[in-house]
């Protein structure tokens, strides 16, 4: 497999031969308002432009999985760029029906036991956030790859660390974890993705596997740099596991 890091959680999985793109949040540098952060950070999103073209992202993509409809990973330039016949996954049925009404004529709702192209697609919960904030950030999900002529790929979407993901690593036992990290904040009510010791304990759980931290340095409200996380995992002595990538950048498994 190739995981192509784009930027924010936005990558492109090739797996067993098809192309997926994930989360993808396309827009130019600065089109959006900022988040109310705690860093105090007022700069429009996304703070970075994308690494490559839009053309070359999308193109020959097979299907798309959208893991939920915050702006940060279904945007409007997406929704203008992708071909309104193709492929798209949702979490939901509220979620698809919003897809669908952007235009998009092939959406389905991932389950738990989702087959496309011969490639099993396991729908994965999340938590976006601990708490009170739940109520504000709503529903999200992961997504677990399955092939027998490719590793298990885990592809945890905007979650922190709790019992949900560690029963999927337990259950699933995947060889490539995706991780949101980043460890993104509003102005209240803690941390809304993985930090560094939700990355830690991810490791602890599957120590065999290798851990890819997206979802960096690329929205105002983030509050876990790329130098501070290689930083950690230096000192825990665990960088070979953990992989933090530029945008544009490529891993083969």
């Amino acid at each position: 497999m190739n995981i192509h890091q784009i930027r924010n959680a936005t990558i492109v999985v090739e797996y067993a031969g098809k192309k997926f793109l994930i989360d993808p949040m396309l827009s130019e540098k600065g089109t959006y308002p900022p988040f109310p952060s705690l860093r105090q950070n007022n700069s429009n999103n996304p703070l970075v432009s994308l690494p490559i073209s839009i053309d070359d992202i999308i193109h020959n993509v097979d299907a798309v999985i959208v893991t939920h409809l915050h702006y940060d990973h279904w945007d409007d330039a997406a929704k203008e760029a992708l071909p309104k016949e193709i492929k798209i996954f949702s979490q939901n049925e509220e979620d698809a029906t919003e897809i669908r009404n952007a235009g998009f004529q092939n959406v389905e709702v991932l389950q738990e036991h989702t087959v496309f192209e011969g490639i099993q697609l396991i729908k994965t919960k999340g938590e976006h956030g601990r708490g009170e904030i739940l109520k504000v950030t709503g529903l999200v999900c992961g997504v677990v790859f399955k092939h027998s002529n490719e590793k298990t790929l885990y592809v945890a979407g905007d979650t922190v660390w709790y019992e949900a993901v560690q029963e999927v690593i337990e259950t699933q036992k995947p060889e490539i974890i995706v991780v949101n990290g980043g460890d993104v904040q509003l102005s209240e009510g803690g941390s809304l993705i993985m930090g560094k010791d939700d990355i830690y304990e991810v490791y602890k759980a599957a120590p065999d596997a290798k851990i890819i931290s997206v979802h960096m340095e690329a929205v105002n409200h983030w509050t876990l740099s790329k130098e501070e996380l290689k930083n950690f995992i230096n000192e825990k002595g665990i960088s070979s596991n953990v992989l933090v990538p530029e945008d544009g950048e490529t891993y083969s498994f």
